[in-house]
């Protein structure tokens, strides 16, 4: 039998009722001040005054042996100033990271984060649990995990313009590794013109989100040989566009990306490469090796290695593959074409993906931690890089 329609007059005084709320809890909201020469000292001590909707600004400072769990939601963390170095120096909150944050819509910013240590060999910069985390131009470097989550089906994930490096665990001493980004079972993750690199046998990305968007940035084994590169082990519909990719010769794998290595989500969802610039210093390896059944899509991508091939059903077009290329200088990592290059005008125009997602990449990544315009100059070049010169 039909409900009854709810009568018109409930629902505009429910929705009026909810915009009051929102503006209670807005005008509510208070600003927190941590600093050395301040009342509150520590971010610890904000932690516990802290409540739904407040901002906490942190003086650029170090904060030393100082961590924190964060219940609160719409919370605001920002280092004021400049950097706030949160230096843990083997400590750690509820066994877990620095900073424990458990709450929904919270955005971390300018904040650096490093030294944690935990007796289960996961002691992470952030441990987050909560439904909605946006990371903005922060530093989390030489723990045993960087940012670390577990699962939840509602839960979004954004990191934008910050740095990983160096989170590891020595794997020949306790047999566990350390991963610079490990996302669990989420819904959505995104991570956009982001530094990645020397995750030390571990993985510099590592995720099992549903959806996943790699866009812009720059991750490779820099000074330290890491395992993959990029790891989405449960699949997922995953879109890598406009990303440089540096494989060391001493790489604990042979593959640069591994897809659905354990399993996938439901259905046989597609990996997308676009306007990638890989490049391979291990000999006998793959760039990717796709365990799906469904096949990768790659559009657009400059494929640089001896002997590097991909493994798993693909299909391909208007890639470049190449045993070396001109780059501005590769030797230092700066994968902007010169003169010449090979990957000149070899590109399409790349559509758009089975779901209707955009594959064409709109920016490039500029180090460090830069994002700018691609450019429009005549027809588009193969990889991460529009050559800008004469042609």
């Amino acid at each position: 039998m039909p409900q009854p329609t709810r009568p018109k007059r409930f629902r505009l005084r429910t929705g009026a009722a909810l915009a009051c709320l929102l503006a209670l809890n807005a005008a509510t909201a208070k600003d927190w001040y941590v600093g050395p020469q301040r009342t509150l000292k520590l971010p610890s001590q904000a932690a516990r005054l802290a409540g739904d909707g407040d901002t906490v600004h942190i003086d650029a400072a170090v904060y030393s042996g100082d961590v924190a769990v964060w219940p609160q939601h719409r919370l605001t963390l920002r280092g004021s100033g400049g950097w706030a170095r949160l230096h843990a120096n083997g400590l750690n909150a509820e066994g877990k990271a620095i900073w424990v944050i458990k709450g929904d819509r919270v955005e971390v910013e300018n904040i650096e984060f490093t030294g944690a240590e935990a007796q289960a060999l996961n002691g992470a910069g952030i441990r987050y649990e909560g439904r909605s985390l946006t990371l903005r131009h922060c530093h989390i470097h030489h723990n045993q995990m960087g940012l670390l989550t577990g699962a939840d089906p509602e839960r979004e994930i954004l990191i934008e313009g910050s740095e990983f490096n160096d989170n590891t665990v020595d794997y020949r001493l306790h047999g566990k590794l350390g991963h610079n980004v490990y996302i669990g079972n989420i819904k959505r993750f995104t991570l956009r013109n982001c530094y990645i690199h020397d995750a030390a046998t571990g993985h510099n990305v590592k995720s099992r989100a549903k959806f996943n968007f790699l866009l812009y940035n720059r991750i490779g084994d820099e000074q330290r040989a890491s395992s993959y590169l990029v790891d989405l082990p449960d699949g997922g519909e995953s879109y890598l566009i406009g990303n440089q990719l540096y494989q060391a010769a001493d790489s604990e794998n042979p593959a640069m990306v591994s897809f659905a290595a354990e399993h996938n989500q439901a259905e046989p969802y597609t990996l997308y490469l676009a306007n990638n610039t890989l490049v391979n210093a291990k000999a006998g390896s793959y760039f990717l090796h796709n365990h799906n059944v469904a096949e990768a899509v790659l559009i657009n991508n400059l494929l640089v290695g001896q002997a590097a091939t991909i493994q798993g059903p693909f299909r391909a077009t208007h890639n470049v593959w190449a045993e070396q290329e001109l780059f501005a200088d590769g030797g230092r990592f700066d994968y902007r074409l010169r003169a010449g290059a090979g990957a000149i005008d070899q590109g399409t125009d790349p559509g758009i993906s089975a779901t209707g997602a955009a594959l064409a990449a709109e920016f490039e990544y500029r180090h460090p931690l830069g994002l700018a315009a691609r450019p429009s100059n005549g027809p588009i070049d193969a990889g991460a890089y529009e050559f800008g010169g004469k042609r």
